[in-house]
């Protein structure tokens, strides 16, 4: 089977490229990507000594696609993924369009000219705004948790949120692009014929990962207090109690490989993957296990929020545990680890991710 995916010198997409070429499924494995995200040229060279043809094209662009190789399946992780983009002045709401919602549109085309499949990687915010941030929570053990005993909304138990949840706006621009290409994809399948899976996925996070504050917020976080840079608990009272949970994307595997495989209209489209409750943990929790691993580190406090913030995100993946078999397989602790050896073997990483 021939594989195209889209942001491939990013994290998720090098991830999942890498796991691809080592699933032992026969697969060839074509990437795109603009490299304008800083550190994506590592990548390149890397998934290039393992054989992957990559070309230099922009989502944005209809006519980049008109040259790219016929797959048959498109893997989409290309995608500008801060909450806040559009809306914190570092790139424009036209840009974080063309970016999430008309580059969709172009691999669409794509998919429709090839006869191609598509995976489409959504997004966790997705979810209404306003209820979550609504929540009635308590503090338990240095990290928000719904409050035992009150009423919660459709879809979200203290297992997470599930895919009944609303998806009523606002859900800020970033959430609208995903949830908008949700809808097109699904309208393009049903009328060209072709496979769409959308996978919303909760914080995706491991080694190696381009870690900002608005993004890869875990190595962001963990590579900053090793370094001793200035970090900030910011919202809901400054204490970092707001919580989400983790996954890494090598994770994702064993559903994209299902996916690809599956026929029939037997299994939902929609499904949230996710690291679940197990796997979520605070700001100020994280905060704790950096202390431990590298020593104290003060975190400065602001109470002021910001647009679309919310105090626990943890999604319920029990939708793909039944369509699919799925669990995340790699404890968070582990992805902690595994980002902190990395931190610790590339002491110039935050500047390599352009933080």
């Amino acid at each position: 089977m021939k594989i195209l995916v889209t942001g491939i010198c990013g994290f998720v997409g090098s991830t999942l490229a890498r796991a691809l070429l080592a699933s032992a499924e026969n697969l060839q494995v074509t990437g795109v990507d603009n490299f304008i995200r800083p550190g994506s040229e590592l990548n390149r060279r890397e998934l290039a000594k393992l054989g992957v043809r990559i070309i230099h094209a922009d989502v944005r662009s209809a006519t980049d696609f008109e040259t790219l190789p016929a797959a048959d399946y498109v893997i989409d992780a290309a995608a500008n993924p801060s909450v806040l983009a559009g809306v914190d002045g570092k790139t424009s709401s036209r840009q974080l369009l063309e970016h999430n919602l008309w580059g969709t549109v172009n691999i669409l085309e794509y998919c429709k000219a090839h006869r191609a499949g598509l995976i489409l990687l959504s997004t966790s915010r997705v979810y209404s705004v306003p209820p979550l941030a609504a929540l009635p929570v308590e503090i338990h053990l240095g990290a928000f948790r719904p409050k035992p005993g009150a009423a919660l909304p459709d879809g979200l138990t203290p297992a997470g949120v599930s895919e009944k949840f609303s998806t009523a706006p606002p859900i800020s621009l970033y959430g609208s692009s995903k949830l908008a290409s949700e809808t097109i994809a699904l309208e393009y399948a049903a009328t060209f014929n072709f496979p769409v899976w959308i996978n919303r996925c909760g914080v995706l996070a491991g080694a190696g990962q381009f870690g900002k504050a608005d993004q890869g917020i875990f190595s962001f976080w963990i590579n900053a207090h090793l370094r001793r840079r200035p970090l900030k608990y910011i919202g809901f009272g400054g204490g970092g109690h707001q919580v989400r949970d983790c996954l890494h994307p090598r994770d994702l595997m064993p559903v994209l490989l299902a996916q690809m495989k599956h026929r029939g209209d037997d299994q939902p489209r929609i499904t949230n993957l996710s690291g679940g409750a197990a796997n979520s943990l605070s700001l100020a929790q994280l905060t704790g296990w950096c202390d431990a691993h590298f020593g104290k580190h003060a975190i400065a406090g602001d109470a002021h929020p910001r647009p679309f913030d919310i105090p626990w995100m943890v999604l319920d993946s029990s939708s793909a545990a039944s369509a699919w078999n799925w669990s995340p397989q790699t404890p968070v602790l582990q992805v902690l680890e595994e980002i902190a050896r990395h931190a610790e073997q590339n002491p110039d990483w935050l500047e390599i991710s352009g933080s």
